[in-house]
């Protein structure tokens, strides 16, 4: 009788001893075609094909080949599709929960704080002119007056109130940045209507509809998932709202921002700037308008979580303990889809798959 079948859709140099615990465990592997990760390719059918009778997924982001209907029906006996990072918008998890599979995520320490640390410091490379600073130096310049930086916080000496930062999303990845900037001193605010308002009173943060956020804050930073609900929340109209002097910071999904309508705010002077870590396409296109901005637009290649020592070996211990979890019929501790976990229950609970 052959092992069940575990499939690593997307590799990410997984150490031996996350393999060595699912052979170890009586799991057969397979992996996936690293083609499939790479941009303007389809491979569905292969994914498909690979992910035939595999009672579990798992693997890093696949955003070119995502993991669709399709390819979680090529499988009677799937039970779980596990992330090594905190986004899921490369699962269909409505066709996961249809189909009664958990999906789980891993939104640890390294992941999310990685992106709250990285979201801080774009804003302070905008707000303090770091970039043009170190370029009039490099020039022989001195000190050039176009080149004033912006205080963040309040200050009682003159009382100056200090920028207001709106924060879109106020999760785990949203409250770390808060909870930096809370000695800062500056006026933090933030939608988000999944938080209760308690969550919001505990860190310092003050609860506004995103109207409100948009015209008030001179700091707009998203960090929320790509839902039906976020995707392209901030386009032209949203943009009309903002102050004259604001930035936009993207360190969550590239569909949350429509890039052309921010372009073309930058470039009429609607908004000061932007700096994006995450894009519609990836990589960034030659033709994007945002690589015309200079100065205004800080660009990043979708790396904010990458850190020495860091990066996504936590996830990936996370997700080897959701599956094996999973396959010894528990429900793992990071499921995204917690609607499914009652049915889920009915089907697999306490029932392990090789036995």
């Amino acid at each position: 009788m052959s092992k069940p079948k575990v499939l690593i859709f997307a590799r990410r140099e997984e150490p031996p001893e996350i393999i060595q615990s699912l052979e170890g465990a009586g799991y057969e592997l397979a992996y996936g075609d690293r083609a499939w990760q790479l941009p303007r390719g389809s491979h569905e059918q292969a994914l498909a094909a690979a992910a035939r009778d595999a009672v579990a997924l798992m693997g890093t982001s696949i955003r070119h080949t995502p993991i669709s209907r399709r390819v979680m029906e090529a499988s009677q006996r799937l039970r779980i599709v596990a992330k090594y990072t905190v986004g899921v918008d490369d699962v269909d998890t409505e066709a996961a929960t249809d189909l009664g599979i958990l999906v789980c995520h891993s939104p640890t320490e390294a992941n999310c704080f990685g992106v709250s640390e990285t979201a801080v410091a774009m804003m302070l490379a905008l707000l303090k002119r770091v970039r043009e600073r170190d370029a009039d130096v490099r020039a022989g310049k001195w000190r050039e007056p176009e080149n004033v930086a912006t205080y963040v916080g309040s200050r009682v000496s003159d009382g100056y109130p200090g920028q207001t930062i709106g924060i879109v999303g106020l999760g785990r990845i949203g409250t770390r940045v808060a909870n930096l900037l809370a000695p800062w001193r500056a006026r933090i605010i933030a939608y988000d209507p999944y938080i209760p308002p308690a969550h919001f009173l505990m860190h310092g943060v003050t609860p506004v509809d995103y109207e409100t956020l948009l015209r008030e804050s001179d700091v707009v930073t998203f960090h929320v998932v790509l839902t039906k609900e976020t995707r392209g929340m901030l386009s032209e109209a949203e943009l009309k709202l903002m102050k004259p002097g604001a930035i936009v910071l993207n360190t969550a999904r590239g569909k949350v921002v429509d890039e052309g309508a921010l372009a073309r705010a930058i470039e009429q002077g609607r908004i000061r700037g932007a700096a994006i870590d995450a894009f519609e396409e990836e990589p960034l296109p030659a033709e994007s308008p945002l690589r015309g901005l200079g100065d205004r637009v800080l660009l990043s290649p979708h790396s904010a979580s990458f850190t020495e020592g860091g990066e996504l070996r936590p996830g990936i211990n996370w997700a080897t303990r959701s599956v094996l979890a999973a396959l010894s019929g528990k429900v793992p501790d990071n499921v995204y889809n917690r609607d499914v976990i009652g049915r889920w229950k009915e089907r697999f609970g306490g029932a392990s798959v090789t036995n």
